[in-house]
């Protein structure tokens, strides 16, 4: 018989903002120095990581899901600075700081896997293990943006993103419709995310000032200039044992933008899932979870099936 698992809801303190925490422990297995950190993405909230975090304690560890600042009941600053890149590494850092773990596994997906990616190559807090879904490592994504007008196209919001007050303003329209519509119909199997799941989404970014925050990660990283500092730091070899996981019909980010990241990761490991959208761990849960608790338990990490291309990264397509 299983061990039913504890769920809470905590604030979490980091230097200049208060973070809503959603904790998952298994009673009697769980060890509370390691931790799993779960980082969601635009425009998401904690509830996107629902099908992951009783997995993952179950394999005994304490599993937080932050609302990022912006999301949720999570602290809402209204100045684009206050969502620049390095504050939003360094509220992944107090998080793991208040955890008193001794041991970090960031698991991460869209803007939280951006976070993830630069958190892990500037070192600002050891990890055991990083976990990317459907997020490029910045180098072979500039590279796409440089080279494939695909990818340029399939991007263009983040361009969107960059007009001061239209992007918030159009996004929540009729009580956040869009939001909400963007998860019901934005899933390779239909009804993965359903109404209720996409109610919590719309209702997070119906809360005053939750858009501008949202699009406000966008602007600091393009015209707040976050993107342009990273890039002046340089991009050093992430040295984390790395799973990228990759649902293929992504429609923004296309799966060329994998390609070579090899060179900056090392160990990677990389896995396709051709019949998954960008919400990869909400549009096949329980493949996702099976890949997810393979890599922690440092066992084979399973093949979606008609996968290709993901064997070793080092053969990869250029």
């Amino acid at each position: 018989m299983s061990v039913a698992c504890e769920h809470r809801v905590r604030l979490v303190d980091v230097e200049g903002a208060t973070l809503e925490v959603f904790e998952c422990t298994a009673p009697g297995v769980t060890d509370p120095a390691r931790l799993v950190l779960c980082l969601h993405g635009f425009p998401e909230h904690a509830h996107a990581w629902r099908h992951q975090m009783e997995p993952l304690a179950r394999l005994g560890h304490r599993v937080w899901a932050p609302n990022l600042r912006g999301y949720g009941n999570s602290s809402r600053p209204p100045h684009m600075r206050d969502y620049a890149i390095e504050t939003l590494m360094d509220d992944v850092a107090g998080l793991v700081d208040a955890s008193g773990a001794r041991e970090t596994v960031l698991v991460a997906h869209d803007w939280g896997a951006i976070i993830a990616w630069y958190f892990a190559m500037r070192r600002v807090r050891r990890l055991a293990r990083l976990v990317i879904m459907n997020v490029p490592h910045p180098e072979p994504v500039a590279r796409e943006f440089r080279v494939n007008a695909l990818q340029r196209r399939s991007s263009w919001y983040t361009l969107f993103f960059q007009i001061p007050g239209l992007p918030e303003r159009l996004l929540g329209r009729r009580g956040a419709e869009g939001v909400a519509e963007l998860f019901r119909t934005g899933t390779v199997r239909e009804g993965a995310i359903g109404d209720d799941d996409a109610e919590v989404f719309a209702r997070n970014a119906r809360q005053p000032g939750a858009l501008k925050a949202m699009v406000d990660y966008y602007r600091a990283m393009g015209r707040g200039g976050g993107a342009a500092r990273q890039r002046r730091l340089g991009h050093p070899l992430i040295e984390v044992p790395t799973l990228l996981i990759w649902g293929e019909q992504d429609v923004a980010l296309r799966k060329a933008g994998t390609y070579g990241t090899e060179a900056w990761v090392d160990p990677l490991t990389i896995r396709y899932l051709p019949h998954c959208s960008h919400w990869v761990q909400q549009d096949d849960p329980a493949l996702v979870n099976a890949m997810l608790t393979a890599f922690l338990d440092d066992a084979p990490v399973p093949h979606a099936a008609g996968a290709r291309g993901d064997r070793d990264p080092a053969r990869l397509p250029a």
